[in-house]
């Protein structure tokens, strides 16, 4: 059974190199997702910019009112 751990001990090696090799090529993905993020990000900025006039026009109308 001393042989058994050997064994497991061996196997970590092979078993994280044969994993990692899978890993290798992620820049189509990578791309794609920052891609996405940055479109993501555009409309948000977008939107708080049009959230801040509608603040700044509220603000002017509650001002004039009062």
């Amino acid at each position: 059974m001393e042989w058994l751990s050997y064994l497991l001990i061996l196997l970590c090696p092979l078993m994280m190199i044969f994993c990692m090799k899978g890993h290798g090529n992620h820049k189509k993905h990578d791309t794609h997702f920052n891609s996405d993020i940055s479109s993501k990000l555009t409309n948000l900025e977008k939107e708080n910019e049009e959230l801040k006039r509608e603040i700044d026009l509220l603000s002017s109308l509650v001002k004039k009112e009062s």
